[in-house]
């Protein structure tokens, strides 16, 4: 859904490398607080619960400034081949080096890493209310986020290996499985398609940061590390 060059720049690969190990980062340190959760709480749960949100809300804002600039273009040029912002272009184009002789290869990586990022996000106020006794605001519209971010993943993962093992074309749902022939009508199906997609999981995952944000005093004493009780002397009553 872009224009492609030939080859990558360095610039353009690393763009694509740090992108990607931000992602992986985020999930490894859910991983770590989910094994971590089964012991005894620490504060650095906290803190690396609410790191990981913040790192999604930011991924995301960009994540989402991309579909709104897409869907724009497409407005003031509706028969005009797909566009992509310049960053997203050259993320793509880094993405795209592992395997240059597939030209939509590294857009569709690009779209598939940003949505595991921004689940990440999501699943991080999972992570921060998954100690609270009552009955969570935030976590409710988290876990709605995650089952609909979920699906939308797996819509890009669907996406991203039909065209990487050699489909003429991608292979999901937003393309109504390659039976859209490429062209006008396939670019403005999936620009809105994965508009709205977004939008609705934007708003979803801005309702989990409210109520996130005034449940937390409940949420942050669920981290609290309770003080041991003093020992009972053992010496023999006189």
């Amino acid at each position: 859904m872009a224009h492609e060059h030939d080859s990558a720049s360095a610039l353009e690969v690393l763009g694509a490398v740090g992108m990607l190990g931000w992602t992986l980062v985020m999930w490894a340190a859910i991983v770590v607080l989910a094994v971590s959760h089964r012991r005894r709480v620490e504060t650095w749960m906290l803190r690396t619960a609410t790191g990981i949100v913040l790192l999604g809300v930011i991924g995301q804002i960009g994540h989402m400034l991309e579909h709104v600039a897409q869907a724009g273009y497409w407005i003031m040029n509706p028969y005009a081949p797909a566009w992509m912002t310049p960053w997203g272009t050259g993320l793509a184009n880094g993405f795209g080096v592992v395997d240059p002789t597939k030209p939509s290869l590294g857009m569709e990586i690009l779209h598939f890493v940003g949505n595991m990022l921004f689940l990440a996000g999501i699943v991080g106020v999972m992570q921060l209310t998954r100690r609270v006794t009552y009955r969570s605001t935030a976590r409710k519209c988290a876990t709605m986020g995650v089952w609909m971010q979920g699906i939308h993943g797996v819509e890009h993962l669907v996406l991203m290996l039909s065209v990487w093992l050699g489909a003429p074309t991608a292979i999901g749902l937003s393309t109504w499985f390659g039976l859209i022939d490429p062209g006008v009508a396939l670019s403005t199906h999936r620009i809105w398609w994965h508009f709205l997609a977004n939008v609705l999981g934007s708003a979803i995952f801005g309702l989990a940061l409210y109520h996130l944000w005034r449940e937390h005093p409940r949420i942050a004493a669920s981290f609290d590390t309770p003080t041991p009780a003093p020992a009972r002397s053992l010496a023999p009553a006189t």
